[in-house]
C-alpha cells in the first residue's frame, strides 16, 4: 500500500450564504445581498441547520468509518465550524487522537470580482462572460478575477501528492468545499475535461455530503467505494 487505506471527503455544512442565495450563481436583488454583503468568503458562517447537519454527519462517520489519524479542513469558518460540530460525535480520548489540520490547498475556489454581485450588475458589468463560459466550458472558464476549477485542481494535486507520502496506510479526512470537491473526483478518478464540466453525469455534493475512497489492492489505488452520501436530516 502506497496511499492512505481510507480518504473521506465531506462538503462543509450549510452556510448563511448557501441558505441566502439558494443554488444561484448570484444574489437575485438588493434585498437578497443585504444580509451577507460584505463578508469575505473566508468567513461565511455556518446556519443553525448546518451545525445540526454536522452533528448528525459525525455520528454517521464515527459509526462507519472510525476515529480518523488525521483529519484536514481549509481554515474557512465554514469548514472549521463544520470540522468541530463533526467531532463532537467521538469521546475526548478519541478526539485527542485525531491530529486535525488547515490546508490552503484544499481552500475554495476563488469566486472573483463578482463575489457580492446581483446578476444584474454581473451581467452589465461583464457582459462577454456567459459567451466566454459557453465557450471554454466551466472547468477551463475563469470567473473575472477569480480561478477556474482547473486552477483549482492544480492546488488539489499538490495537496494529494502530500497525502501519498505522508499518509501512507493511514484513515483521512477532508473537510472541504463543492469545487475543490469536484477537483479531487477529477484527480482521484482520473475524468476527462468533459466528465469534470458535467460532473461526470451526476449531482452536485450536498451539504455534508460525504464521499469515501478506500485502497484498492487490485487496482494499487484508491478507488471510489460512495459518493454524496448524507447522515442528516434536518427540517
Amino acid at each position: 500500500m502506497n496511499r492512505p487505506r481510507q480518504l473521506v471527503l465531506i462538503r462543509h455544512a450549510e452556510s448563511l450564504r448557501n441558505q441566502v442565495k439558494k443554488g444561484n450563481i448570484y444574489f437575485t436583488d438588493n434585498d437578497t445581498r443585504r444580509s451577507i454583503a460584505g463578508i469575505p468568503d473566508h468567513e461565511i458562517p455556518l446556519t443553525d441547520r448546518g451545525r445540526e447537519q454536522a452533528r448528525q454527519t459525525g455520528h454517521a462517520l464515527r459509526e462507519r468509518y472510525g476515529a480518523f489519524d488525521y483529519l484536514y479542513h481549509s481554515g474557512y469558518k465554514r469548514t472549521i465550524d463544520t470540522t468541530k460540530h463533526l467531532l463532537e460525535a467521538y469521546s475526548e480520548e478519541e478526539r485527542q487522537a485525531i491530529q486535525v489540520r488547515q490546508n490552503s490547498f484544499i481552500r475554495e475556489r476563488d469566486p472573483g470580482y463578482a463575489y457580492d454581485m446581483t446578476t444584474e450588475e454581473a451581467e452589465n458589468a461583464f457582459p462577454w462572460l456567459k459567451e466566454y463560459w459557453q465557450t471554454f466550458g466551466g472547468f477551463m472558464a475563469r470567473p473575472p478575477g477569480g480561478e477556474s476549477l482547473a486552477d483549482t485542481a492544480n492546488r488539489v494535486y499538490t495537496f494529494i501528492g502530500s497525502l501519498f507520502r505522508d499518509r501512507v496506510g493511514q484513515n483521512v479526512a477532508v473537510v472541504t468545499h463543492g469545487g475543490t470537491l469536484r477537483c479531487f473526483r477529477y484527480l482521484l478518478e482520473r475524468w476527462s475535461y468533459d466528465q469534470a464540466t458535467t460532473w461526470n453525469g451526476e449531482q452536485n455534493p450536498e451539504n455534508c455530503g460525504t464521499t469515501v475512497y478506500q485502497y484498492d489492492d487490485e487496482l494499487g489505488r484508491l478507488a471510489l467505494r460512495s459518493y454524496n452520501e448524507v447522515h442528516w436530516s434536518v427540517d
